[in-house]
């Protein structure tokens, strides 16, 4: 199965197609929403509970969110998606639904902790 790439280039995110770089957005408009350049790797009392066997031996750890990106890669489903999402912010928004998309999936894997 492909895997597509993110690649952080002159302060945008593009994720890899096959058909070139699709670009997400700025770095800068990450950082504003996942909350600064570096995350703490945290556990809740409760997933530690639910989920006794689980590693947390990561927990405290303090990871560089540009990092995390370039260590990303993408099934070709979540690329498809992601470039059927607009490019730019709708209505109100801040944030486009593409940069918003690819943001969730960011904090998942920071959420996730390190494997």
């Amino acid at each position: 199965m492909t895997r597509y790439e993110t690649v952080v280039e002159d302060g945008t995110v593009y994720v890899g197609t096959d058909d070139g770089a699709l670009e997400v957005g700025s770095v800068e408009a990450v950082m504003r929403v996942v909350g600064g350049p570096s995350w703490t790797i945290r556990y809740s009392a409760e997933e530690k509970e639910r989920h006794p066997g689980m590693d947390t031996s990561d927990e405290g750890l303090t990871v560089d969110v540009v990092d995390m990106m370039r260590a990303m890669t993408h099934s070709g489903r979540f690329v498809e998606t992601l470039a059927a999402q607009p490019a730019d912010p709708t209505g109100e928004d801040e944030v486009s639904p593409r940069l918003g998309l690819f943001v969730g999936k960011l904090l998942e894997n920071l959420e996730g902790g390190l494997s």
